[in-house]
């Protein structure tokens, strides 16, 4: 009995080992047969080594893009310039592995019929050892979804998908560098806001911005840094590169001063000038020539009055956790201190929760709006310390009736506040108790 289980057992081993081997042959058949319908390669071409790129469209100037042995992409034809590196290295990785839909003739002898006698469109491609490659492509298929398309010097022609086209039909516009300024936002150090009568200038260290005219006065770091981006951001918008620059210029001389923004970074200083008429804005670069349509985001950011930019939390310690902290209500005194977790009052443990609300209502202490007079003798001393100890910040609060104005301790800035935060504010540190104690 044993040796005729063996005998089955083997038997069946060998069927099994036979139809895997059948399968895994027939897989191969398979792949190879499929492999050898796969839709032949337009375009096969190693983009780094593309030097040129011309597009021509009929009925209209060639543009030409060089790239140099060390640098960027620049158009040098019709007119000079700076090229958007994203879109051109797009076009180029769209080239170099163009695959075709389907190979419709291997010798064709009737372009016409594709529209590739008179192509509406050709690219040319030079790369290695100045070996040009041109592309040539033709009328739409029945269907829409595809065109014809040939290489120039051969006889096949293929269909190519009509996105491929869209990657690679590009104007002057697409391929330009639309880019008014070429500063990035966190290499800027300074930004002048000129307008008429209400110069803002900015100045940062490190990362901290600062308003230094009219006055020095603390910036809103959130705020001056969104100028700077939109600064960094600003665009020629789609199809705003006018081709009647003598138009462009009326309307430009004839649109209402918004505000001049220049712009200084280690490597140099620039500046755009910005324009509105009726809702639109318009903007002139200091290195970009013509007038170019903006967004009004743009427009928005330049034109922002000097309250906007500055910072309105009367507290700089942010969400750094502090040490100590002093409240001071009349002839009522708080004072809690941190050690490691806990915080004490009077060298006995209080209650870190609502300790945890005081600071959050003394981090959250803003100003409603900015005034120039009202603080007289202080009632509320507010006193936090932090960063170990290193930094020290105390305001004052003069409360009359129904008004309060605060000031931080050194500057003359006086911020007017909101009296019901205020009073909330004493009650919480009024309302701090001892930590209770867990029951054993």
């Amino acid at each position: 009995m044993k040796i005729r289980g063996l005998l089955i057992a083997a038997a069946v081993f060998f069927v099994l080992a036979g139809t895997l081997y059948w399968s895994d042959h027939h897989k191969s058949s398979a792949s190879g047969e499929a492999s050898a319908d796969a839709p032949p390669p337009i375009l096969h071409l190693d983009e780094a080594a593309i030097t040129q790129l011309e597009i021509k469209k009929r009925d209209a100037p060639p543009i030409v893009l060089v790239k140099p042995a060390s640098g960027n992409w620049q158009i040098i034809q019709p007119k000079s310039f700076d090229a958007d590196q994203i879109t051109v290295s797009s076009t180029l990785s769209t080239l170099s592995t163009l695959n075709s839909e389907r190979l419709v003739e291997d010798k064709a002898s009737d372009l016409k019929r594709y529209g590739l006698d008179a192509p509406a469109l050709q690219v040319n491609v030079t790369g290695k050892e100045n070996k040009r490659h041109s592309l040539l492509i033709g009328d739409d298929t029945p269907t829409g979804s595809a065109v014809y398309a040939m290489l120039a010097g051969q006889s096949r022609v293929f269909t190519m998908a009509s996105y491929n086209k869209s990657s690679i039909d590009k104007s002057l516009d697409d391929l330009r560098d639309k880019r008014l300024l070429t500063i990035p936002a966190d290499k800027m150090s300074r930004i002048d806001l000129l307008r008429k009568g209400h110069d803002i200038e900015f100045g940062r260290n490190q990362d901290a911005w600062q308003i230094l005219k009219p006055r020095p006065l603390r910036a809103d770091n959130v705020q001056v840094t969104e100028l700077a981006t939109k600064l960094a951001d600003a665009r020629m918008e789609p199809g705003s590169s006018s081709s009647d620059p003598a138009k462009s210029a009326a309307t430009f001389s004839h649109a209402s001063p918004v505000a001049t923004a220049k712009i200084t970074a280690p490597s140099g200083a620039q500046q755009i000038e910005v324009r509105k008429n009726k809702d639109d804005y318009y903007a002139k670069s200091s290195i970009v020539d013509g007038i170019y349509k903006v967004s009004a985001g743009l427009g928005h950011a330049v034109e922002e009055n000097l309250d906007e930019f500055r910072n309105k939390k009367l507290f700089d310690f942010g969400f750094a956790e502090p040490a100590r902290l002093e409240i001071r209500d009349g002839t009522k005194t708080y004072v809690f201190t941190r050690k490691q977790e806990d915080w004490q009052s009077n060298n006995a443990k209080v209650d870190p929760v609502t300790v945890q609300s005081l600071i959050s209502k003394l981090r959250d202490l803003a100003a409603t709006k900015f005034v120039d007079s009202g603080f007289a003798s202080p009632s509320v001393e507010a006193t936090v310390t932090w960063e170990d100890g290193k930094r020290i910040e105390r305001v004052l609060i003069s409360k009359l009736g129904d008004r309060a104005i605060g000031r931080r301790e050194n500057e003359l800035a006086q911020y007017q506040l909101d009296p019901a935060v205020v009073d909330e504010l004493l009650k919480t540190a009024d309302e701090i108790k001892p930590a209770v104690t867990p029951s054993k």
